[in-house]
């Protein structure tokens, strides 16, 4: 069964508009958990202009789903908060410091002793780790030899290219997929998947351990209601 991992930066980046604490990002966290979610996501940015480092430690005492942290790991800041907090799962990405929002998977043979010591780091704080990564046979192939647990295929190609050719748009990440479980990595994935496209990302790559949706969910929420927006969403991936 895949999971279903909630990005709530969202909620923080309407919170932090006004200051003050509306909309309370911990009882956010803490209601998405009861709706049935199966963990939360946060990606926390050097300039804190979503999610701050101290939502990220007042998460941690309070969850009992899985909690992953994104995160650049150029950046010191990031791997301090990461061994601090222990989360669950560290996923890796590769932005630049005023990136707006994540658009491309590690060059992970360019890049493969850099992320072979970071990812080290990491598991020997028994952090499982994952790693953004575009649906390229050989970045696959790359991400197996850094040590990392897990890949995050980065979907926004399947949904720009969805509603024109599924069957097409698919296909590259079948093929990714593939290769990965080979290789004994497991498999999340992420970036505008919605509830349009995500029955059929997850009913075509079987090996999927866990998607993480942060956007299109808020979005839904806002007409739809957030507890009604969080089983639809598990209902595409059961």
């Amino acid at each position: 069964m895949t999971k279903l991992s909630v990005n709530i930066n969202k909620f923080a980046t309407l919170r932090n508009a006004r200051g003050g604490n509306n909309p309370d990002v911990i009882k956010a966290a803490l209601d998405i958990e009861r709706f049935g979610a199966d963990g939360i996501t946060v990606h926390p940015r050097p300039d804190e202009r979503h999610i701050r480092y101290d939502d990220v430690f007042e998460l941690k005492k309070v969850l009992t789903t899985e909690f992953n942290i994104e995160g650049n790991p150029r950046e010191q800041k990031f791997i301090d908060l990461v061994l601090a907090a222990k989360p669950t799962q560290v996923t890796l990405v590769p932005d630049s410091i005023n990136q707006l929002t994540s658009n491309h998977g590690w060059d992970t043979l360019g890049e493969k002793q850099f992320l072979m010591e970071v990812i080290s780091l990491f598991k020997k704080a028994q952090i499982r780790v994952s790693i953004f990564c575009d649906p390229n046979i050989e970045m696959i192939a790359g991400a197996a030899k850094t040590g990392t647990d897990r890949i995050e295929l980065y979907t926004e190609s399947f949904a720009t290219q969805y509603l024109a050719n599924k069957e097409q748009a698919i296909k590259p990440y079948i093929e990714a997929a593939n290769m990965a479980h080979a290789l004994s990595l497991g498999i999340n994935a992420g970036h505008d998947l919605s509830l349009e496209n995500l029955k059929y990302f997850a009913s075509q790559i079987k090996q999927l351990d866990e998607v993480s949706i942060g956007h299109a969910l808020v979005c839904d929420a806002l007409y739809l209601g957030l507890e009604n927006t969080v089983q639809l969403y598990k209902r595409q991936l059961n």
